[in-house]
């Protein structure tokens, strides 16, 4: 059965059409549906609509690429908005109905996403660091014979728009702004003491950081599937980033359209998780929880 599986994310909305493991059609649209949520509790209108109608091409994507089946589900700014049960009916009403997946599904099925992909196959100790708009997801599991056990599994309520929002609300936030960004995600991390395993970073912040880093003028996910990304690397991409204008951050080879005015926020937040982890990097996957779910 052909599939088509929409991650309703805090900035972006995915689609994935897949069948029997095998990706036919992928989309990305940044909507940032999130922005501004944990401040106000409330799904901004400006976001719902352009949420609203990705979700809408979406599902006109997955029709002209023979999926069978539509499922969409909405991550951490819909668990937490108040009116989340207004673009709930919107969305039901448009034919394109969002369940809302809660902080440790999300966790589990962005785990489950790497450790049955083929390029993690032979790690025996898998983190799995999952950067958001809302949330961040950190899982490390130990492999034990066909199966894994899970040492540590959270959803950290800390994401780009959550930092955007607080102590890097400046379009070029300065050292101030940016030390106090970290220690708020490192004050989260605190308990965070467990020996990581190799870490692999999923989501936009990661990719993009290859993308620019290799200056990749159009989307080749086979290049970026795999890739390593040095803890220098990433702590470099911070300083850079940071202090520039959104212009400036948009004019980048290898920056997706709509990601200028969070990644450097997601780009602090990988590099405090790799220090927490004490990590020398990590590597990249362009899989994400949507995959796993295209797989049940």
């Amino acid at each position: 059965m052909r599939k088509a599986v929409v991650d309703v994310g805090s900035n972006s909305v995915l689609l994935l059409v897949a069948e029997d493991g095998r990706t036919i059609f992928e989309t990305s649209a940044v909507t940032s549906l999130g922005e501004g949520t944990k401040r106000t509790g409330l799904l901004g209108e400006p976001g719902m609509v352009r949420t609203l109608d990705a979700l809408k091409r979406a599902l006109d994507d997955a029709k002209a690429h023979g999926a069978t089946e539509f499922r969409a589900a909405a991550t951490m700014a819909a668990r937490i908005a108040s009116n989340t049960p207004e673009f709930q009916a919107r969305a039901a009403a448009q034919g394109t109905p969002v369940e809302i997946l809660s902080g440790d599904d999300e966790a589990e099925l962005g785990f489950q996403a790497v450790a049955s992909d083929p390029t993690f196959s032979g790690t025996d100790r898998l983190s799995i660091i999952d950067v958001g708009g809302q949330s961040t997801e950190l899982v490390t599991a130990l492999r034990q014979g066909d199966g894994w056990e899970k040492v540590f599994h959270r959803s950290f309520a800390i994401g780009t728009f959550a930092l955007k929002d607080g102590p890097l609300h400046d379009e070029s936030p300065d050292g101030p702004a940016v030390f106090a960004a970290s220690a708020l995600v490192d004050d989260l991390l605190k308990d965070v003491r467990h020996p990581g395993g190799t870490p692999v970073a999923l989501g936009a912040t990661a990719t993009n950081l290859v993308t620019i880093r290799d200056r990749m003028e159009t989307w080749e996910p086979e290049k970026v599937h795999g890739a390593w990304l040095h803890y220098g690397e990433v702590g470099a991409a911070v300083g850079r980033l940071m202090p520039m204008t959104d212009a400036e951050r948009a004019a980048l080879v290898g920056m997706e359209p709509g990601r200028e005015r969070t990644l450097p926020a997601g780009a602090l937040i990988l590099e405090r998780f790799l220090h927490a982890l004490g990590a020398r990097g990590c590597a990249v996957s362009v899989r994400g929880w949507r995959h796993a779910m295209a797989e049940m």
